[in-house]
């Protein structure tokens, strides 16, 4: 049985989502399906490498969120795990209502 690395929850999440590679600025654009405190999973035809940096911002109705991000893992043809780098706290905040709001639909 494989065991859980995530450290906090991932709840099913969708919203759009813009990242720009922080080296050639290379910006795509993309759709997030799941949402963690930490990190969410974006679907994408070609996704970026492991390590690779990106400015990430996810729109969800009136609210939009933007955080540097880390590539965790990608596979091609279908997305890539990310995970948020020092999330300034008028975000963390909303990445916790989404979560409660997805964890009540």
């Amino acid at each position: 049985m494989e065991q859980e690395r995530r450290r906090t929850p991932r709840f099913s999440f969708i919203a759009h989502a813009e990242l720009r590679e922080d080296a050639s600025q290379v910006r795509v654009v993309t759709r997030v399906s799941e949402l963690s405190l930490h990190g969410c999973y974006l679907d994408m035809m070609n996704p970026f490498p492991p390590g690779t940096i990106i400015l990430l911002k996810i729109f969800s109705g009136d609210l939009t969120f933007q955080s540097k991000a880390r590539v965790i893992y990608s596979t091609s043809n279908v997305g890539a795990g990310v995970t948020f780098l020092d999330v300034d706290p008028k975000y963390e905040y909303m990445l916790k209502r989404w979560m409660d709001e997805s964890a009540n639909n």
